[in-house]
């Protein structure tokens, strides 16, 4: 499953879904928890980086990658997989 997690609003990202098209979810992690967890909050003030991560049906991490690429991201993961 391929998902996106957001420092924004619900209604900030059911636009920002909208806009783009999106056939996957997008979390609202407005308390950064999410984000923190897998190291993409870059602090107070700072927001988010986009990091990759791949999960396993075990549910633990079998990859994380720092700064990908949303646009190439997904292709990259389905010829990964």
């Amino acid at each position: 499953m391929i998902l996106g997690a957001s420092f924004d609003t619900p209604a900030e990202n059911r636009a920002f879904a909208e806009k783009f098209n999106f056939n996957f979810p997008l979390i609202c992690d407005t308390d950064h928890t999410i984000g923190k967890a897998y190291g993409a909050d870059q602090g107070p003030g700072k927001g988010a980086q986009r990091v990759g991560v791949i999960i396993g049906p075990d549910g633990k991490i079998k990859e994380w990658h720092q700064r990908v690429d949303a646009r190439a991201w997904p292709a990259s993961v389905i010829a990964t997989l």
